[in-house]
């Protein structure tokens, strides 16, 4: 069929390719740097082992992060609960047993005498029961508003619940030493300023039947003459001094020792050879604060009794009369 069966179109191989026409195009090569899936930084769909590398890193930093976060957290809880939380309810179980004693001296009851238990008398064997309080704490450094019911015992739910007594060590007003443990921070911290007593100051203590009214120990010359000085390193550095002082039995008014140190509370305190000849109160706590590395110890002695009469209360207390 010629061009002009075709309506004008000319579709024969000359007329194909036009003189300086393109002519047949070659056949396009395949890529050369394309491998295998992951191998390599051509793969266009996996990232290769650098990449792979750096987000097993970055997971691996994520991870021990949000750990370290966690710990952290759990870490603030747990002070948050030693610190505050534990000390409300220490509140409220030392106001418990302090409603108890205060009924029972009420009703005329007195531990230390064993009424219900036997009658046993003061000066024997006292039989109480543990966490039982049995005598009230007063410091008067410390405000009017300081004031404890001592529980016997000193084991850990004793000491949740008010300064405890050791077992084995006097009474109030027995001779020998009345020996007492408390918090120093948390679970009520009642001794949380003890290391704020110096020497002369009363801690005075109230049973059933009497008060007894002990004088911290130490140099109370020595206290005096500390207090006059102006430099604050100077003074509270001759104030301790002034505590450390022992009496003529080798007895200071403040020590620091190690936790095993039990001689503390012996009948006479750092010398458990000796008879003891005068009643004394011995106070121990943690040192420093917010660590029990060590044990403060306060050492005081008798001063006076009173025998108990109505509401009345000792003048070393705001608005004693006796």
């Amino acid at each position: 069929m010629s061009s002009e069966d075709a309506g004008g179109w000319d579709f024969s191989a000359a007329a194909a390719t036009p003189a300086g026409g393109l002519g047949t195009i070659p056949p396009v090569p395949p890529p050369t740097n394309v491998g295998t899936p992951g191998s390599g930084p051509g793969d266009p769909g996996r990232p290769g082992v650098g990449n792979r590398v750096g987000n097993l890193v970055r997971t691996f930093v994520r991870g021990v992060g949000q750990t370290l976060i966690t710990l952290g957290l759990v870490l603030l809880l747990f002070v948050v609960y030693e610190v505050w939380v534990s000390n409300i309810f220490a509140h409220q179980r030392q106001n418990k047993v302090r409603q108890q004693f205060s009924q029972a001296v009420q009703k005329g009851q007195d531990p230390l005498k064993g009424q219900d238990r036997l009658n046993l008398p003061s000066g024997k064997q006292i039989v109480i029961p543990a966490g039982e309080g049995f005598a009230n704490l007063y410091i008067p450094r410390f405000g009017k508003d300081f004031a404890w019911t001592v529980v016997q015992g000193t084991a850990a739910g004793d000491l949740e619940r008010g300064p405890g007594h050791y077992t084995d060590t006097a009474v109030p007003g027995q001779l020998g030493n009345f020996a007492l443990a408390g918090h120093r921070v948390g679970k009520g911290e009642p001794f949380l300023n003890l290391d704020q007593l110096v020497p002369g100051d009363s801690v005075v203590v109230q049973t059933a039947g009497n008060w007894y009214v002990y004088k911290v120990l130490g140099d109370a010359k020595k206290y005096a003459a500390a207090s006059k000085l102006t430099s604050k390193p100077q003074r509270a550095a001759a104030i301790v001094d002034a505590l450390n002082s022992r009496d003529s039995q080798g007895v200071p008014g403040r020590e620091i020792v190690t936790p095993d140190d039990v001689a503390v509370i012996a009948p006479v305190p750092d010398n458990s050879g000796l008879t003891p000849t005068r009643a004394l109160l011995t106070m121990t706590t943690c040192h420093p604060k917010y660590s029990a590395d060590q044990r403060m110890i306060l050492h005081a002695a008798l001063a006076r009794a009173v025998p108990a009469k109505g509401n009345a209360i000792p003048k070393e207390l705001p608005g004693g009369t006796l």
